[in-house]
């Protein structure tokens, strides 16, 4: 079998065979296909598409490419995925409650990307947490406190890494068949029985619309339920923060908060709980969503999500005692100062893109890859749509290390927020569900 055959007949818009796809991403893997090669099927695919069949293969083989876990629990192994948005630290809640629920989650997390926070850098900002220990203490953690959220290791996925390397720099990073490959080839290694994923829409997403975040919906939850893994999504609303904190100190900040019950962000309340009540459906611990939103809601208000957090903290490294001191772990930035809206009135519309650009220009994200991450700035106290905005009651709180970035991410917040009269239609956080029953034939 030749590359360019394989390639030839993609570019003619016909269906690969399974052989075809295997043997491309064994020499994706090998080096035995060079990256010119590479990058033309990308470029077919980009333009002619595949079918759900021909995705869940290449998936599979991609999977296959590495280290596939494989558990011996007394439980269901699960576990979420997040398409990325601005303020969204939903996994730093969902995956000590789901483990508190009898749900084993090894959650392998990812670096920002663009203008999107990723898990990682906010567990980086926890004094001594381990973010890649090894697939050893992968699964001693998992065992012992429920629930470990740690990077890819180079034994995950292989060929995903090569692959989206070449697909960067020849922009094919945007092809729906691609990019659900990526995803899944990573999660599925992870030795998964139930996935749920949380698709976003909105000016904070990186998917604009509902339209493209639904396709991109249907086929993450066909192609996964297609190779094993019981899967739903939710789409979810990311035209504004969904957090009221926007940075990776102060997302774990926010996040403990959230789980002693100090401060609760009602749009994070609400997606977290629906996202873990989906996920205890789909694993068989509760019967439906609606019984799993109860019993995440209980982990939550009884303390033991909390109390699973710190102990996944301990293990991987980090303070014994980081619920209850987070704020003497955590680094502070040296300038804070209120963001006051140019107007009195009430908050129409926010841009969520830019609020995450401006956390990157302070620091808090990456322009280059090998960019350092500033763990202490960002914003807090960000205004939802919808809140009363005046000299007393700011846009946000801008974290900063000079007065010169706080003053230029001011201007950026100012205007990102529409501010006006009269109430605005405030959009739900879930707006709607795909399920595997939802997705049939060629997704």
């Amino acid at each position: 079998m030749l590359p360019q055959e394989v390639i030839l007949k993609k570019r003619a818009g016909q269906a690969l065979a399974p052989e075809e796809i295997r043997y491309f991403v064994e020499g994706l893997t090998s080096g035995a296909v060079s990256e010119g090669q590479v990058a033309a099927l990308a470029m077919a695919v980009y333009f002619q598409g595949m079918t759900l069949p021909e995705r869940v293969v290449l998936t599979e083989a991609m999977r296959d490419s590495g280290e596939v876990l494989k558990w011996d629990l007394p439980g269901p192994v699960a576990d979420k995925h997040s398409t990325g948005g601005v303020g969204d630290n939903v996994s730093l809640m969902l995956a000590p409650a789901l483990a508190a629920c009898g749900v084993y989650v090894p959650m392998i997390s990812g670096r920002g990307l663009g203008h999107t926070g990723g898990t990682l850098d906010k567990l980086a900002s926890i004094p001594g947490y381990d973010v890649a220990p090894g697939p050893e203490a992968l699964e001693r953690v998992v065992r012992e406190v429920g629930c470990a959220v740690i990077g890819q290791t180079a034994e995950i996925a292989p060929a995903d890494k090569r692959f989206y390397g070449i697909r960067d720099v020849t922009g094919t990073v945007e092809s729906l068949d691609l990019i659900t490959a990526s995803i899944l080839s990573k999660k599925l290694a992870a030795g998964l029985d139930a996935l749920v994923l949380d698709v976003k829409c909105g000016s904070g997403a990186f998917m604009a619309t509902r339209e493209e975040a639904e396709a991109l919906a249907r086929s993450l939850v066909g192609v996964a339920n297609g190779a094993g893994c019981t899967t739903s999504a939710l789409i979810t609303d990311m035209d504004e923060p969904l957090a009221t904190a926007c940075g990776n100190a102060l997302e774990v900040a926010n996040a403990v908060r959230f789980l002693t019950g100090a401060e609760v962000d009602p749009r994070l309340w609400d997606v977290t709980v629906a996202l873990g009540g989906e996920l205890l459906a789909l694993s068989g611990i509760a019967a439906n969503a609606e019984d799993g939103e109860a019993r995440i809601s209980r982990v939550f208000e009884n303390g033991r999500a909390a109390e699973t957090f710190a102990r996944m903290v301990s293990a991987l490294g980090g303070p014994n005692d980081f619920v209850e001191s987070f704020s003497l772990h955590l680094e502070d930035a040296p300038i804070v100062l209120d963001i006051p809206p140019p107007a009195e009135g009430i908050v129409q519309a926010v841009n969520g893109r830019a609020l995450g650009n401006a956390v990157v220009e302070l620091g808090g994200g990456r322009r280059k890859p090998e960019d350092m991450i500033d763990p202490a700035v960002g914003l807090s106290d960000c205004a939802p749509i919808g809140a009363v905005v005046d000299g007393d009651f700011p846009l946000a709180r801008v974290h900063a290390r000079s007065h010169d970035d706080a003053r230029r991410a001011a201007e950026r917040v100012i205007a990102a927020y529409t501010v006006g009269e009269g109430a605005p239609e405030v959009p739900d956080a879930i707006l709607g569900r795909i399920g595997p029953r939802d997705v049939t034939g060629d997704a």
